[in-house]
């Protein structure tokens, strides 16, 4: 049994992946009161509210709560570097900022704490910042994989790239690679919901609700196909932005998903028509929060709120924009899980007869 606690759990999407493949987490460490719910009602393990820069080791070894294989787990707020090529500032100008020094505390912790084994999951641009190396430096003990991974082609219905590392004081690990006989899609994810006009609830899915949208924005989610850009409208529905040249460099932008590839990266914003290629396919409107939320591969009885409470859009799509797919957190899972067993048997082979 491998036993995990997961820094920057958020409302659990790492923590459920990696329970879905086989891996006992006991507790989730987050700095925002909101995920509790959601990580403690889907998870049956700890929410710890708590600062991570406030966690020492020895709280991580009590929060394992007991002997055997370790992990720790987290993915660190990635803005500081998933900004970095559109702001363009270096590495070395941004160490101040305070994300920067979440990921020295993940170091720091595991030096701490020592775990059996370390998985962090991060945008690419991770790998470009000092910090990256500093945090390698903290690995010294272990064998270490890292590689982009394409969430499309481990059966994410996302064109998300995410840098994910794993790590073992046991051996050589690498990231498991199931197979995948067909891309996933944003048909395969949300085709089955009942359809919704723009500012629409469905009564039996308070997640399943779409924001309302103005006459003009009405006029160009209608004026737009699948997979097309605003590029292809006339101009008289264009916004100031896309007159600028910054603004024309973002095609996505008020763009409709299509049916049969993998939709865009959802963001914390996935919900608002204007921030991205966040429309529904042939709907005439943006995509809703349930609809985010399987297409970062939640399944459908998770619970995000309370019964009866308000389904705040800005809030939950904060939270669900933010998380790590639960598909991908199956695949760390299976991952450590056959690594574990491999060295096991390895192990007991090499074992004197008597």
């Amino acid at each position: 049994m491998i036993r995990c606690v997961d820094l920057f759990c958020g409302l659990g999407g790492l923590t459920h992946g990696l329970i879905q493949g086989g891996i006992r987490v006991e507790a989730g460490i987050d700095i925002d009161e909101q995920c509790r719910f959601p990580f403690e009602q889907n998870n049956r393990a700890e929410f710890v509210s708590s600062d991570i820069r406030d966690i020492t080791g020895d709280d991580i070894i009590r929060l394992w709560k007991g002997g055997g294989r370790t992990l720790l787990a987290g993915c660190a707020p990635c803005q500081p570097f998933s900004t970095y090529s559109r702001t363009g500032r270096k590495a070395e100008t941004v160490r101040s900022d305070k994300a920067w020094k979440l990921v020295e505390d993940f170091g720091r912790l595991i030096s701490e704490a020592s775990p059996s084994f370390v998985t962090m999951e991060n945008v690419p641009q991770l790998l470009d910042h000092r910090v990256f190396t500093k945090f390698l430096s903290s690995l010294a003990n272990y064998h270490v994989w890292y590689q982009v991974v394409e969430c499309a082609n481990i059966g994410i219905p996302q064109k998300r790239k995410r840098l994910v590392l794993l790590a073992s004081r046991l051996g050589p690990i690498s990231l498991f690679s199931p197979r995948i006989n067909e891309t996933a899609t944003v048909r395969g994810a949300i085709g089955h919901l009942p359809r919704l006009e723009a500012g629409e609830s469905d009564p039996g899915d308070a997640l399943h609700s779409a924001c309302r949208l103005s006459e003009l924005n009405l006029r160009r989610i209608r004026a737009s196909r699948a997979g097309g850009t605003w590029r292809e409208w006339n101009t008289d529905l264009l916004a100031a932005c896309h007159a600028k040249a910054s603004g024309s460099t973002y095609p996505s932008i008020y763009g409709r998903m299509e049916w049969d590839s993998p939709s865009p990266t959802i963001t914390t914003q996935c919900f608002g028509y204007g921030n991205g290629r966040f429309g529904h396919p042939d709907q005439d409107r943006a995509i809703t929060l349930r609809e985010a939320a399987l297409l970062q591969t939640f399944p459908s009885s998770y619970r995000f709120v309370r019964d009866g409470d308000t389904v705040r859009f800005s809030v939950l799509g904060r939270l669900i924009g933010n998380a790590v797919p639960v598909r991908l957190g199956e695949i760390v899972a299976e991952s450590l899980v056959r690594h574990l067993r491999s060295i096991t048997r390895s192990a007991r082979k090499e074992r004197p007869q008597t």
